[in-house]
């Protein structure tokens, strides 16, 4: 129920685990563009048709997709194994990808581009929730598997720093499409190299069994998982919106993503320290008091009449984005049914994938009409109210193998 206090020796343990070299290279490369491909779709999309609604819209498109094809790729290669459905959608990506720059270069309607945008987010290779569940087979010590964890989640938050710097730089190109596909290839090359690593082959189709048609969500733990989850993608919907909003009425609207990024800066030095000593030390409490204390933090940005003030003021909320993502994943070893640990993961993925349409959707409005101080304070309000919910289910939150184990010995008694 309670997270082991990590060391650097445990960091370097897992990383030098026999026959994790391959995989963990592999991953980075598939993951580097995935805070890119989203961003640079949507600056080749404005670029093209002038619009920044049909850009949105296909954005939005996007993110529906990842959200229906997380738990979809999840519970195939909970099934099947990883190989075959990560090269099957690898393939299909790439046909996406491909139908969507040449569908743009034709100036398609809007709709078909939304579609081909959706088709993008479902067929995205799931190599996060692959990954996590590897090492969860690879790995037996449980303060190195958590390292592991933690490793995932500031890999991942890295990943989110670099990826609009690179959406950026590369949009400027002779061509504006040149950053969605060097993106798409870059992932579609991880994947595959990944697939086909021999760790990863030698992870068979699980034994046939029966299964519910809920999966991981049969447990209530997972659920309540799944809430916390939201909440954390809701404050972070919220702040995505308010943070350039308030540098654009700052009248320095490039420095918008700067500042995000910084946040994620500070996420990923703190993530590291914090995986060393938890806190709080049990799971389930640990979810809603994470949640509850960045919902706080997050109004801090609401005061400063500054962006200097503004960026100091993110530090603070920015710094616990990471330790919640590895408190997520870990949680995800306690309350996941046996056999569903990638398909859990892609709740997850399809948790955050929904706060965030839900948070931006929400801070646009209030930003239109309020100002970006009252979409940082209906963040902190949100996050409250679905942090005190999380904690009244957290009696939920515990090992749902240990449940497993009793009922049997009860039936059997």
């Amino acid at each position: 129920m309670s997270q082991s206090r990590v060391s650097l020796a445990d960091y370097r343990t897992a990383l030098t685990t026999p026959g994790m070299a391959r995989p963990v290279i592999a991953s980075l490369l598939a993951r580097l563009p995935i805070a890119m491909i989203g961003l640079s779709a949507l600056l080749y999309v404005q670029r093209e048709t002038g619009s920044f609604a049909t850009a949105g819209l296909v954005s939005a498109g996007s993110l529906v997709g990842v959200a229906l094809g997380a738990v979809a790729q999840g519970r195939l290669i909970d099934r099947l194994g990883p190989t075959r459905p990560l090269l099957v959608v690898s393939g299909m990506f790439a046909v996406a990808l491909a139908s969507l720059a040449l569908a743009i270069e034709l100036h398609a309607p809007t709709p078909v581009l939304v579609l081909l945008g959706g088709g993008i987010g479902v067929t995205e290779p799931m190599i996060g929730s692959a990954s996590r569940a590897l090492w969860t087979r690879v790995v037996t010590s449980e303060s190195v598997r958590d390292a592991a964890f933690s490793y995932e989640a500031i890999s991942m938050e890295t990943f989110f720093i670099l990826g609009p710097g690179l959406a950026g730089l590369l949009v400027a190109a002779p061509w504006p499409g040149t950053g969605m596909v060097a993106g798409g290839g870059c992932m579609v090359t991880g994947a595959v190299l990944f697939a086909l690593s021999p760790a990863v082959r030698a992870w068979g189709p699980a034994e046939a069994g029966r299964r519910s048609l809920l999966g991981a969500l049969v447990s209530p733990g997972m659920r309540t998982l799944a809430l916390a989850v939201l909440g954390f993608g809701m404050v972070i919907g919220f702040v995505e919106v308010a943070v350039p909003a308030a540098a654009t009425e700052g009248g320095r609207p490039a420095l918008g993503g700067v500042l995000l990024s910084l946040m994620s800066v500070g996420s990923v030095a703190f993530g590291v320290a914090y995986s060393m000593r938890p806190w709080p030390r049990r799971m389930s409490w640990r979810l809603p008091v994470l949640l509850a204390a960045f919902a706080l933090l997050v109004a801090l940005p609401a005061w400063p009449s500054t962006l200097w003030g503004l960026a100091l003021a993110l530090l603070a909320p920015g710094a616990l984005i990471t330790p919640q993502s590895a408190a997520h994943s870990t949680a995800i070893e306690t309350v996941a049914p046996p056999g569903t640990a990638a398909e859990a993961f892609g709740w997850v993925l399809t948790a955050v994938t929904l706060g965030l349409a839900i948070g931006q959707s929400v801070s646009g409005y209030l930003v239109e009409r309020h100002g970006p101080p009252a979409s940082f304070l209906a963040a902190a309000a949100v996050g409250l109210l679905l942090a005190a919910a999380v904690w009244l289910l957290r009696g939920t939150v515990r090992p749902v193998r240990a449940e497993a184990r009793a009922r049997e010995e009860m039936v059997a008694a």
